[in-house]
């Protein structure tokens, strides 16, 4: 009983049978999430993710998803390596998951190789990013196109198609990076993920599961 009632606060629309619901996630309530080495946010309709040493991450409880579409809007700041904000999916516990996230401080780096890395795929535990980077450069990461504002808000939509995963920004047609999912999981929970020494706020977080 407790599991359905946590699925109707996410529900939002009048759906008829049959049709794909799409979720709007509740972030103004604690007890639906579990937060991973970060202090206790503020519970508001903006979460904001606070700076530590190790990187962090809130996860949805009760609720997993395979296939689907994952949106929100997010904000980090222009400053190198202290800005690394995302989202994590397919999420087995606090060091088992995959991720995507982006490095604002990359989005207008005049170095043209640093701008090619400003969104990152990783399948922790075993594909990390620099592994990913030293055995396939430029496979895993890309720049962002249309190119956002590095310290303001952007809308962000991760298409999941096993295998492939699709990032799209700022409601482009064009995915800005697609790459082939590393791990087998087939369902997971999903959470907001921040990197070390990383302030991330985020909003309007919604997921429209699909066949698994």
């Amino acid at each position: 009983m407790k599991n359905f009632l946590i699925l109707l606060l996410l529900i939002i629309g009048d759906y008829s049978f049959g049709q794909t619901k799409t979720l709007k996630v509740d972030l103004k309530n604690p007890g639906l999430w579990t937060v991973y080495r970060r202090l206790s946010p503020a519970w508001k309709d903006t979460i904001v993710l606070n700076k530590t040493e190790d990187e962090g991450m809130m996860v949805l409880n009760n609720f997993e998803m395979g296939n689907g579409i994952i949106e929100f809007d997010l904000k980090g700041e222009n400053i190198p390596q202290q800005s690394f904000i995302g989202i994590v999916f397919n999420v087995q516990n606090d060091s088992t998951f995959k991720n995507i996230y982006f490095r604002p401080f990359n989005f207008i780096n005049p170095d043209t190789a640093r701008r090619s890395r400003a969104v990152q795929y990783a399948s922790l535990p075993t594909h990390t990013w620099f592994k990913l980077r030293d055995n396939f450069p430029g496979k895993y990461e890309n720049k962002v196109k249309p190119v956002p504002d590095p310290n303001g808000w952007f809308h962000t939509r991760i298409v999941v198609n096993k295998p492939f995963i699709k990032v799209f920004v700022n409601n482009s047609d064009e995915p800005c990076m697609v790459v082939e999912s590393l791990a087998a999981n087939s369902t997971g929970k999903i959470g907001l993920w921040t990197g070390p020494m990383t302030r991330g706020s985020f909003t309007n977080l919604t997921v429209t599961p699909t066949a698994k």
